[in-house]
Order: structure tokens, then sequence, then C-alpha cells
């Protein structure tokens, strides 16, 4: 806590004190002071506090010198004239350095300490305050030499006391006392007007301190060495402060350049309400050796505005270029200090209501024309904004027209909101007694007197008398009116949305001009998680986040007063163009980020209207040269907070980015730093390269940051070996293509870019660039915990797999071993709106420069990564899964995660309305990879939610779809087949999940589990699905494709072998069963259950690979067929290119099966049999067709793959017979059987496998077959093989019953998956039912709480109340009307702290009644339900601030409710609670953030 000032104590004990004696050292204000500190009671800027200063030093001068008075006052008055003088800046020209002259009597710092330069360090046993900068343990650069500080002034002492006269003196002695006499009663005199003086001089500064000043040790500007700084507009000179300059800027200041360095200090100037603003505008700001820049402290944040200018352009050549800085920066290098701490904000929070395009569900209403003759009429819902009914009267010309008027307004019912607008003219045939209506009905005073041609506009309501009328006319002269009659009156909806209903009549330049407008503008109040009340001001602004596919739906407005707002709510100027959502939706948490943009200390660079120079304006028509900070090893001090950043980064010079940590390793405890380095709170927007970027740093810690509308990554980690970095509730949207690296690019900057590329090579996009993301990621060692990542061109969050240090750390890390490190800490992120991907580990980077063997440019993207974390990085150890828990993932258009590698577990995360919500992709499959696994476990999977999103903002698809069919925006097209969870190759293990949302359309094939498009690679049947739920909206559980647009023919190698195993028949109905395409007959038998609707099979049985291996003959087919089905041959192409000199095929083969294999030309001359997912005595038989005259070497051997050795080499013998073959399986022995060109053998496993490994433990069990022959033919022998060893198909195993009975302990345990896991939600759904319904052959009607479902079949209200603490139900009531009894329930009978849900079953009498009732549980108003035929409502009871939850929905007609679904958060203290839920979970962001920072 700082010290403050005790006004009356002061005074009290400065009146005691004697004539010329100090104060004593107990009255010093604040700990530091005293006789053995420096002082740190007062501001010294203050020039009162100066002369008292001076004062007391006179006193001082005269006893310890003993100078005569004149010689005294000449002394002083020097001393006071010294202290006094102002600084001011040499003579001199542009970009003259201006040093400042070393003139100040206060303390000053000389050279970096660990120390807060602004407070004297402690001596003794004093205590204080942790402080402000704790700096270094040990600074990394020697300081230089400091100055001694200046002793203490002495004791000010008085003369002694007057002796008594003595009356036996000496003449001379008598005439020595009385001079001595005089003297002390001079020094007496001079003394006591030094005192008073004193006194007066401290009662005015104490005074002065009670105008809002209170003394603060944590304030950098309350320091008493500080001397007040106004320099003014100085544009030409080169500043440099540097050992003994402490100043404190109190004022708007411009210079040439700025540099703080030796110990120098520059402070911005606050006061306590807020009113100091300064600007500094300069080129540069750069802080060296011991100098240091503060803006606000950590404990003492500064309160007024403080702004910095960065100022120049890249091509003025007058400003010389800073090496490693460049123009426009500022600049911390070792030793320096920059603490900026603005006023803590909230960063960024949720919305938690949706707002609809323009604000109003009915989407608003605007009307013009020109001579639209008549009286021109809209009808609107007053409690919807939706224009009901519209028509024109010409009560100009029609008598008739005028009493179609009449009739309808006496038929509107009352509280109808009814607006009026004449077009030309509306006087000739308008009867009196359509005047009386619109007089009786709408209240309007000028109807009866209208003239010919009076432009005339009315809005009003329905039997709401004249004090709900608003109209207005205006008189017609020559075909021109006085002005516009405009009419304007506004309305709440039932929701609680403000808007207005305005109608315009005018003659304008000869026209006859009439129109209406019904909108939300400046009226739409956003409902948000946080309280933002006290910290979001009017003036400020805020942008919100896209939940579409398209991240340019993310929206910038101003907020505006907002009287009636809750602390939790701003209203915002404009009206939104698009939806955001502000929910819970099926089951997924879809709420939009709002993010707070301004701050009170703002950074910024200049920029000039439009694109000059060299600044990339073949790409970009506006200015991207903006300012930049760049932060160096060995700095004394850095730490940012609630600082905004704006027009920053250099798009066309390397390294320039808003804020760059720049190699300065570690940055925490273990780089010396007592005071990690961090960055919190900051508002990084408009930037043209990058948000904060990491290079070669580690432990930095990036919080509450806000990234918005960026070139290039936005939070990027830089050459690969950056680690223990923590980002922690950071939120980057709207991420742009940049140019600077390969991956920033699209794909007109790719092919475009050819600078670094390998003589005119020409870069593929899809496969070097294309890969911009919010997050990236270049080594797995950093954590990521609860960030947001809400659109990027690309990726959300990419973890990219360096294996060299690049960049400016080329060669210092030889190799990273980056894909065998650990995942750091990945818990409760999510990515939405992104093209490519939400989530996406996988690829590397090139790490040689571009030549004529590989033409591509350095940093592109590279496939040959594979993320395999092991323990320390060692293959040789065991593997560590990586962790990812907890992600949000929706509205991607692609894909909502994509992960390469193993071991991997995703488990708690939801993914909704991506193109495909995850994907897994092997760490390379055999024989790259040793068996790695894939699990997904306790997660959600919306195929199309109740997020229908917005038809526009580069949303470029928009049709039917959904559960209700409804339209609704697409991703990548309208027949693109939508899949939740897609297996490419495996293995993987999904478990206990749930499906929902998967109803597939006549134009696309949307489906719960799929696989990947077109897919070239081999599957394995270890894939495995288990403890599976789906949900009533899930049409087709899996699909396996067919011919046809995105699946093209359907028939490469990996199409054809899809499969996964059923593990308890959760997916399927039969336990331990497979699944594959239904056309591939190497897996099928008699008894398989044909899906037809999947194009695909359900079998019984074991099954497993064989991985075929080629060498000498390229370009083969291979044609695999089934002895028990020899007339469905399964045809490969091989995974390798056409033309290569190997192949290799991995056909799923049932065990305990024979087959045959042929090749589509000459046979190879070698091949190896590979054993893979074998378990121990797993065989199958196969023969493979050569030349009658070949000739064989077998041999069985073992790959060791770690030591890439082989043992158990065994050579095969020969038998003369199939028989005698089969009777000796487990020898090591083969049959040729020449006519027919068969080469028989068994493949059987003779060792067990653990895990996951394809291969056994000892090691891959292989067969090789070196052929010799000298035949050309093609050697496919299925007619000579056939009949001959055709066999009667069977089943090996026995298929299994159907289970008809639900799944137990199926699907999540989870029913909701939201940003904010530790919060408690509870599922309702209300399902009403009309009497419409009801003949259409619906007859359910029902409550559900957390999937308990309550029915009700008597027509009449049902109401259920549940506990807002606990979410258990409480109550369970129903009525037949609205009648006294339930009037009494609704009143006293809903207990208190309750959610009440309330539904309607046929047509229930008495239902305008119930209207005032749902006002007390928070609806806005009484809705208008005349006309209403059911009702669905949520509801709270009491209170003026209703949860943002309460809703009211209606149903007429054929529009009817259906089931309508809400998550409603439980246990808030906003609803009274006093303990959290008994389900709710600790914060575990907050513990793994201390883990993650060492403070565990």
């Amino acid at each position: 806590m700082g010290a403050t000032v005790n006004l009356q104590e002061i005074v009290e004990r400065i009146a005691r004190f004697p004539p010329c004696q100090a104060a004593p050292a107990s009255l010093s204000v604040g700990p530091g002071a005293g006789p053995n500190h420096g002082p740190t009671t007062a501001l010294q800027s203050r020039s009162k506090k100066k002369n008292l200063h001076h004062v007391k030093k006179r006193c001082v001068y005269k006893k310890r010198h003993g100078e005569s008075e004149e010689e005294e006052e000449a002394a002083v008055a020097a001393a006071k004239d010294s202290a006094e003088s102002e600084w001011t800046e040499p003579e001199g020209n542009r970009r003259h350095t201006a040093t400042v002259a070393d003139t100040y009597t206060m303390p000053t710092s000389d050279g970096p300490s660990h120390f807060p330069v602004f407070v004297a360090p402690p001596h003794g046993h004093h205590q204080r305050s942790p402080g402000y900068v704790p700096g270094r343990v040990a600074p990394v650069r020697s300081p230089p030499p400091a100055k001694a500080p200046p002793p203490p002034p002495l004791k000010p002492r008085c003369p002694p006391p007057e002796r008594q006269p003595t009356f036996n003196l000496s003449e001379e002695n008598q005439r020595r006392e009385r001079a001595r006499s005089l003297q002390q009663r001079k020094n007496t005199l001079i003394c006591f007007g030094v005192s008073m003086g004193a006194f007066l001089l401290t009662l005015i500064l104490v005074l002065s301190l009670t105008s809002g000043d209170v003394i603060d040790e944590n304030c950098p500007d309350h320091n008493p060495s500080l001397s007040s700084w106004n320099p003014g507009l100085q544009p030409e000179k080169a500043v440099v402060v540097r050992s003994g300059h402490l100043f404190r800027l109190e004022s708007s200041a411009t210079f040439f350049s700025l540099t703080i360095q030796s110990g120098g200090q520059v402070v911005f100037a606050d006061n306590a309400d807020g009113s100091k603003n300064i600007t500094l505008r300069t080129h540069h700001i750069l802080i060296e050796d011991g100098g240091a820049l503060h803006i606000g402290a950590p404990k003492c944040r500064y309160r007024s505005h403080a702004t910095i200018a960065l100022l120049g352009r890249s091509d003025d050549k007058e400003v010389p270029e800073v090496p490693g800085l460049g123009h426009k920066f500022i600049g911390v290098q070792g030793g320096g200090t920059l603490e900026l701490h603005g006023t803590e904000r909230v960063s960024w929070s949720l919305l938690t209501q949706s707002i609809p395009a323009t604000g109003l569900a009915s989407g608003g209403y605007s009307f013009q024309r020109n001579f639209s003759r008549g009286i021109n009429l809209r009808v609107v819902d007053q409690d919807t904004a939706a224009v009901l009914f519209s028509e024109r009267y010409d009560t100009h010309d029609s008598r008739n027209d005028s009493r179609q008027l009449t009739q309808l307004l006496r038929s509107l019912p009352p509280g109808r909101i009814v607006t009026l607008a004449v077009g030309d003219s509306a006087a000739k045939s308008l009867l009196d007694d359509t005047k009386r209506t619109i007089e009786e009905k709408l209240g309007s005073s000028f109807v009866h007197d209208l003239k010919y041609r009076q432009a005339w506009a009315l809005v009003s309501v329905v039997d709401g008398g004249n004090a709900s009328c608003t109209e207005d006319v205006r008189e017609h002269e020559n075909h021109d009116t006085g002005g516009r009659a405009l009419a304007t009156r506004n309305f709440t909806t039932v929701d609680g949305v403000g808007f207005s209903v305005t109608a315009y009549s005018e003659w304008k330049t000869g026209f006859a001009i009439s129109g209406f407008q019904v909108d939300a503008v400046d009226q739409v109040v956003l409902n948000l998680q946080d309280e933002v009340q006290q910290t979001w001001k009017p003036g400020d602004h805020v942008v919100v986040a896209s939940t579409d596919y398209s991240m340019h739906q993310a929206e910038e407005f101003t907020l505006l007063p907002c009287r009636r707002c809750t602390s939790r709510q701003v209203r915002i100027q404009g009206k939104p163009q698009y939806g955001h959502v502000g929910e819970i939706l099926d089951g997924v948490d879809m709420r939009a980020e709002v993010a707070l943009l301004s701050r009170n200390i703002l950074i910024y660079g200049e920029m000039e209207n439009s694109c000059y120079g060299n600044n990339m304006c073949q790409f970009y028509n506006h200015d991207t040269y903006g300012g930049h900070i760049k932060i160096y090893a060995n700095f004394s001090s850095v730490h940012l907070s609630h600082v905004e950043l704006k027009n920053m980064g250099q798009q066309g010079e390397k390294g320039r980015y808003p804020l760059n940590f720049y190699m300065c390793w570690d940055v925490d405890q273990r780089g010396g730093y007592r005071e990690p380095t961090y960055v919190d709170g900051l508002s990084i927007h408009h930037s043209f390269s990058r948000c904060v970027t990491i290079h070669a740093t580690n432990g930095l810690l990036v919080k509450n940051t806000v990234g918005y509308d960026t070139l290039g990554h936005c939070f990027f980690l830089k050459d690969g070996i950056e680690q223990r970095n923590t980002f922690f509730h950071n939120l980057g949207l709207l991420t742009r293509p940049g140019t600077q690296l390969p991956t920033d690019r699209n794909d007109t900057l790719c092919t475009s870019i050819k600078d670094n590329v390998y003589k005119g090579y020409t870069p593929s996009p899809s496969t070097e660039c294309k890969a911009v993301s919010t997050f990236w990621i270049a080594n797995p060692n950093n954590n990521l915990i609860s960030n947001a990542a809400a659109g990027s061109q690309d990726a959300g969050i990419w973890f990219v797999f360096h294996s060299a240090s690049t960049g400016d750390s080329h060669g210092l890390v030889p190799e990273t071993k980056a894909e065998l490190t650990p995942l750091g800490i990945f818990y409760n992120n999510r990515v939405h709106s992104n093209f490519k991907a939400g989530l996406f580990i996988d690829k590397g980077v090139k790490t040689t420069n571009a030549s004529a063997a590989d033409p591509r440019e350095y940093l592109c993207l590279d496939n040959s990564a594979r993320f395999r974390p092991h323990q320390n990085a060692d293959p040789g150890r065991p593997r560590v899964a990586a962790v990812i828990d907890t992600l949000i993932s929706f509205k991607n258009n692609d894909l909502g995660a994509w992960i390469r590698g193993g071991d991997i577990i995703i488990q708690n995360s939801g993914f909704a309305d991506n193109g495909v919500g995850l994907s897994f992709a092997s760490d390379g499959s055999y024989p790259k990879d040793e068996g790695s696994s894939q699990e997904v476990k306790q997660s959600l999977f919306v195929g199309e939610s109740q997020n229908r999103g917005t038809n526009g903002g580069q949303n470029k698809y928009w049709g039917p779809g959904g559960a209700d069919a409804k339209m609704r925006t697409l991703p990548r097209n309208r027949t693109f087949p939508i899949r939740g969870f897609q297996i490419y190759d495996g293995p993987v293990r999904l478990t206990q999940s749930t499906f929902r949302g998967f109803i597939p359309t006549p134009e696309r094939y949307t489906n719960a589990v799929g696989f990947n498009l077109k897919n070239t690679w081999q599957l394995t049947p270890q894939n495995n699905l288990s403890r599976i739920s789906f949900h009533s909206t899930v049409g087709l559980r899996a699909f396996f494709g067919r011919p046809g647009q995105w699946f093209e023919e359907n028939d490469l190698d990996g199409d054809k072998n899809s499969i996964f195993h059923d593990v308890d028949g959760s997916v399927t109905g039969y336990k331990d069963t497979y699944v594959g395409r239904a056309d591939n007959y190497l897996i099928r038998h008699p008894a398989c259950v044909l899906m037809s609707q999947w194009s695909g099979v359900i079998c019984s049985g074991r099954y497993s690979q064989v991985y075929v291996q080629t060498q000498g003959a390229p370009s083969l087919t291979l044609s695999i067929s089934r002895d028990e089905y020899p007339s469905a041959p399964l045809v490969l192409r091989g995974t390798n290119s056409q033309g290569a000199p190997s192949q290799q095929y991995q056909p799923v083969l049932m065990m305990s099966k024979s087959y045959t294999l042929h090749w589509s030309g000459p046979a190879p001359r070698e091949v190896v049999l590979s054993l893979i997912n074998f378990d121990k005595d797993d065989w199958v038989l196969v023969g493979l067709c050569y030349p009658s005259e070949t000739t064989f070497q077998i041999m069985a051997d073992i790959n060791d793959r770690q030591s890439n050795t082989f043992i158990d080499l065994t050579d095969y013998g020969t038998v003369s017979s199939l028989a005698e073959l089969e009777k000796k399986p487990m020898e090591r022995k083969y049959f040729f059987d020449q006519p027919v060109g068969l080469l028989w053998l068994y493949l059987r496993a003779r060792h067990g496998r653990e895990g996951h490994s394809y291969c056994s433990v000892k090691g891959c069990e292989r067969v090789k077959i070196m052929a010799t022959t000298s035949s050309k033919q093609t050697c496919n022998c299925t007619a000579k093989a056939y009949p001959k060893y055709a066999k009667s198909p069977s089943a090996a195993v026995p298929m299994p019953a159907l289970n008809t009975q639900p799944c137990k302990d199926c699907g999540a345990k989870q029913l909701v998956f939201s940003s904010e896991p530790w919060t408690v939600y509870l599922q309702t759904q209300i399902k009403s039912l009309s009497s419409n319904e009801q003949q259409r052959g619906d007859n359910t009607s029902s409550i559900t709480v957390n999937e308990v479902i309550m029915l009700f079949s008597q027509p009449g209200y049902f109401l259920v109340t549940v506990d807002a603490c606990s979410g258990k139900v409480t109550k369970k009531t129903s009525f037949s009307k609205m009648d006294a009894k339930m009037e009494q329930y609704l009143k006293t009978g809903i207990p208190k702290r309750s959610m009440l849900l309330m539904a309607t079953r046929g047509q229930p009498k008495d239902l305008v009644k119930v209207a005032p009732y749902l006002v007390s549980f928070g609806a806005a108003k009484a809705a208008s339900l005349q006309t209403k035929e059911g009702l669905a409502f949520w509801g709270f009871p009491g209170g003026s601030s209703p949860p943002s939850w309460v809703t009211l929905r209606t149903g007429q007609g054929d529009e009817v409710l259906g089931r309508q679904e809400r998550y409603l958060p439980l246990g808030l203290e906003s609803y009274g609670c006093t303990a959290p839920p008994p389900a709710a979970l600790p914060r575990r962001d907050l513990e793994l953030l201390k883990k993650a920072t060492g403070q565990q």
C-alpha cells in the first residue's frame, strides 16, 4: 500500500516546531522517508516544495559555514537560482543531440539497479512494498560507475540560549557580550522567520495535496527525485536523457528522437482525476544501458491518457536508420527498462445473448418510393418489430380505398404499431369517417385538417391515445415543402431490444417521396459475461467476433452512454450487419468474443493516406509502414499491461513487429528476473505485421491480449527453439495474409513473390504457403490456456515443427527435436471462423535455402515432420501422450481440427458446424511409424447446429440444412459432405462421445463418421469406436462414399479399404463387428449385414493388414481375390506415384482365409510381405502369381527398426502340394503350382504385439520373396486359379445378434462443452404442442431438464421450477387454464432463486392473461398474445436485471414452436447463490497458469 498524507497531523506537528529546528524524522510521510532515506513525502516537481527545500537549506548553510548575513543571503539566492533553473536544450540544428545539463540539487540515480529507480534502495531492516519493477536479480551488463550520492543535509540547529549577563566584566568584555547578544537576537529572528516560512510553505504544499495528488511510493511519477519537464515542441532535436536526468514529463512534447541511457529516466506525469493527457511525438525512442521509461506501474496504474506517436516514412532519407531497429520504433536494449501500465480493464469477454443481424430478429425494414400516391401504411408487431402488413390506400382518388383503410384500422388489436406516410396527396377522397377513425384509434391531431399535397407522417399505437402518437406535417409549395415531415417513435421488443419506427413524407425537387424505417440503430445492447461497465466507457471502441464461417463478419463499434445498462451491458453505435451468437447451441459454446480495443495508453504509428514506396503497394492499397517495439536481450525490466498498439508493424521490413522480443533467451526466473517478464491486457489492432513475436525467447507470459486485424501470423513463435512461453486468455481475430514468410501468404501472394526461390520456380500454394495462423507455435513445449482464435485466413492455432533452428537462430540448435518434444499445456482453447482449420498439428518448414535440388523457398511449408513426443525428446524412451483438453471448435470452413502424429489424446472437447469436425492422421503408418495411438474421448460432435449464420461477409454458400431444414450458411459448398469424425489412416480410438445434427439432404451426404475423401493411403482395422451415442437428429451414422462430386470415382486404395471396428455395437447394434465398404469382398462373409444407405457392410471376424512392397516392377496394379469370392477382386494402385521404382500396397484381409495376388504386368523380381497388426497365431494363406519357369529364394526375418537390424533369418523350404502345405501351417514352407503359376505360402504371426504397435514385440515379421524369371508376360493367374481354388463363403467368426437395448454409459458425460468449464449449465428443452401440430400427428408435449423428460398430456399449461443454485427440479405443476389458482401460483408459488420453465398444449384459454405475469419473471414487457397458439418461456423471478437467458417464444399457424432448447448457467451470484453447484469444477485454468509460470 502506498503512503498517504494525514493533513491534520502534519499541520499540528509543524506548528509545534521550535524556531530553526528541523522537522523530526517521524513526521516523514511514507516508509521511504527519514534521516537515512531519500525523501518520499511530496512531489518534488512542485515549485512550492522547491521553495521550502531552499528555505530549509538556508538555515543549514548559515550554521555550517558561519558567513555574514550578506554572504549567506547571496549563497542561498545562488543555490535557489540553480535549483529552480528550467531545463533548456542547447542551440543547434535539426537532429542536434540535446543533452540535459546536470544542474539539479535533488538526489539522482546513476546506472541500472535491481531496485526500482524511482525509490531509494532500502537500508538496514527497512521493510517496503515490493514496488514497481523488481528487475533482474543480477544485471547481465555491468552498470557504469555510480556517482557517490550527496551527503544528507545536517540537522539544522539554532544558536544556544542567551546567558545571564555578569556584572564583574571589563568594559571590553561587556562590549563583546552586548555584540554577542545582539547577534544571537538577530539569529533568533532569522530562524524564526525561516521556520514560519517553512511552516507556511509546508501548509500550502499539504493543502495542495488535498486536491487529489496522494503520495504513493508505488507510483513512478511520485518519485521525489524527479524534476518537472516541459520541453514543448522541439521537432528538430535529438534528445538524450542520461545520467542524473530524472524527468517527470508534465505536458505534451515533440522531439526528433528520444534516447534514454546511463541511468536517465523519463516518467509520464499523472493525476488523480486522470486529466493529465500527454502526447509524445517522435521518430523513435531508444532505451539502453540503464535508461528507463515509465508510464504507470502495476500497483499504481496510469489514469490519464498517454499517447506515443511514432513518426516517419520509409523513404525519408534525412532520418538515419538505427542499426537493428530501423525507423519508427521504441527499442529496449541491454540494461533498459520499459514499464507501461494503463488502467486495468476487462480485455475481452463473451456475449451472453445473441444479437441478430440489424439488431432485430425480424431483420428490420426499409422502404422508400416516389409518387406512391395516397396514404401508405405499415403495421408493425410491437413484440418483434416485424412488419405484419403493408399497403397503399389512394385516398386522393378513391373513396373505396378510404373505406378499406377505415375497416383495417378498426380490425387491428390494441397495441399494434401503425405508421402512415403520405405520398403525393391523400386528402381529396379521404372520408370524414376515416379521419375520425385515425383520430380515435391512432390519436392523430393533424389528419382532420390534412390538405392537398401536404406532407404528413405518423407513428402511433392502436388505442394508445394522443400520448402514443407522433406525427408531423409540412406545407406544399410549388412541388416543394418546408422540409420533411418526419415521425419517429421508440419501442421495445418482448426480448428487451429497443427499436424505432420512422415514417417520412416530403416534396423535394418536384418529387413526392415517402418511406418507412424500422431499425435498432443506436439501440442495440450487448450482454456480456463480465462486469465491464466500470472500465468500458462511452467513446471506447470494441470489436465483436464472427460466429460464422467467414472471419470478415467481425464488426467494430463505438460505445454509447447507456443509463439503463447493467454492469454487464454496453450500448453500441449503429447496428450490426451480421448476426453474432451469444449462447450455447446444441451443447457447444458458440458465444462471440467481444474485445475492447481502446486503452488509455496508446502507442501508434502515424500513417500516410495511401501506400507508397517499397511497402508492398502491389498487394496493399494502404500504408503498411507502421511503428514497432523491439526488446533485446539483457534488458533490465520490461512489463507492459493494458496498452493499445495501433498501426504498428512494417510489412515490408523483416523483424518490425508491433511487439518483438528479439533473442532475449530466458526472461523469467531462469534468466535472473525476479519478476518474470509479461505482457498483459494489450490491444494490438490494425497491425501491418503480426501482433506479438517471440523470437528465441523463453518463459514469456502473454495474457489477456487482443490481436485484431493483422497481416501475417498474429501470436508468432519464430525460429523453432522458443520454449516455456505461456499464452493465457488471449484473443486473436481477423488474421489476414501477409508477405513476409511463405506460410503467411495466400494463393496470389505465394505465386507472385519469387525473390527467394530458385531460378523462376513457381511455388505451389497448397503445399508451400497458405498457413497464416492466429497462433503460430513453432515448438510444442509452450503453453496455451483459455485462448481464442476467432478468425484467420487459414488456421486458428497451428503447431509446426522445425527440424533445426531457423532465421537469426540458424545454426544455434542444429537439431531441435521439436517433433519428439512433449506438448506443453493445452487447455480450454477455442477456435472458430477459420477458413482452413481451427487447430492444425502437422508439417514442418524447409530449413535450407533454395537450390537446383530443391527450388522451394526457405521456410516454406514442408511435409516431412511427424509429431511423435517421447520423454526427454528421446525416441528410445517411452512415448508421452500429447493431451488436447477442452477444445471448442466451430464454424471452421474446412476442418475443426487436423492432427497428425501420436500419441495424442483429445478429451472434453466440442466440435460443431465444421466442414469436417476432427480428422487424425497417423505418425506415418508402417513402415515409418512404430505404432502410435490417437484417441478421442468425452467429446461432442455437431454437424449442423442452430447457428444458421448470416448470408454475407464473404460466406459464399447458402442453402437448406440442419434438423429444421432451414436456410443456413454452408462450409465449402452446398454439396460438400459434412462429417463429424473423419478416419484417415489410424489407428484411432473414439469412445464416450456424442453425435447430433447430422441430417443428409438431397444435395449432400452429411454423416457422423466418415472417411478422408479420395484417399490413396492405407487404413488399419484397428480404428475403433465404442460407447458412442447418437442423438435423434443423426440421420446417417456412417458413410463410405459414392462415386460423384467430391468422391470422384471413390476407387483409390484408401477409399476401398475403409474400415472401423465397432467394439461394443454402439454404432451398428452388433457387438464386436467391423464396418467396411460394401463392395470390398475381402472382408465379407454371407452373414454380413448390408447397410446400403451407408454404402457399407457390417461383418464379424478378425482383420489385419499385409504390407506388400515390390521392387523392380514400376506402375503395377495389384489384384487380390479371396478364394470365397473370386469374381470380386480388390484392385489396388499402390500408394507411391506411378513410375516409382518401388511400390507399396496395404490391403485389409480377413484372418484365417486364403487369397490370390495378381499383377497388371510382369511380376516384380522382389516382394516383401510384412505382417501388420497381426496378433500371435493370426494367419492368412496367400498365392502370388508368377510365370511357370520362375525360381524362388524365400526367407523370413524380423526387422528391428530401432536398430535397423534383421534377426531370426530363416529360409523357406518347398512342399509338393497345397494339401501338404496346409498340413504344415507352422512350418516355413511354400508350394509353387507351376501349371497355374501360383506361389502358395502361409503368413503367420509367431509373436504377440503390445499396445498400438503395428509389429510384434520382437520386431516386424516379414517374408521376402526373390524371384528369378526371364518372362515379360503379364502375371494374372485368375483364369487358371479359379474355379480350382474357389471355396464356399463362410464366416470365420459368427455374426452376433442385433442388440436393440439402449446403450448404457454411452456418449459424453458432459451435456455442455463450454469455454468456461468451471461453470455448470442446465440443459433444458421445452416441447409445446399446438392444435395444428396435433392435427399433423404429433402428440408429444414435454419439458426436459438434463435429459430427464417430463411429459404432460392434458391441454393447458405445464410449469416446472428448477433451483437455480443446485439445478434440482423443485416443482412440476399443470393448469388447464389461466384461472385464479394459476394466477396465485404465479404470484406466490414459485420458490425464490428458481428457474421457471413453461410450456403449453393445445390452444390454452386466456393466453392473453398470462402475459402480464411473465414480466415479473424477466420479460421486458407484457407480450401481445391475442393471436398466439402456444408459448415456451424461460423465466427468473424478481430483480431489476433479469438474466440474459430469459426468453419468450411463441407459435402461430404454420410457425410452430417444435422443440426449443436453452442452456442455463447455474449457481451464479446474481441469482443469490452462496455456493457453487455440486457439479462445479475448480478453476483449472488458473491452476495450470501457476504451473506453467512456475508459481507452483
